[in-house]
């Protein structure tokens, strides 16, 4: 039987949400193993001036622990 855990982690981008997705499991995947879904829980944009500067997201990940 397998079992799963849950952690959250946050990333940002300068580009874009998909970005911040993209560089937030990259960088998860360097010290968690067995990811096997993520979910994006929350966005939120930073502004100045009148334009987007940052994209980010807090993300919800599930991998399988090892026996």
């Amino acid at each position: 039987m397998a079992v799963a855990k849950v952690t959250e982690i946050s990333s940002s981008s300068k580009k874009s949400f998909e970005d911040a997705i993209e560089k937030g499991i990259k960088r998860a995947g360097k010290t968690i193993r067995n990811i096997e879904g993520a979910w994006v829980q929350e966005q939120k944009l930073v502004v100045k001036k009148d334009k987007i500067v940052e994209y980010r997201v807090n993300l919800k990940l599930t991998f399988i622990l090892d026996d």
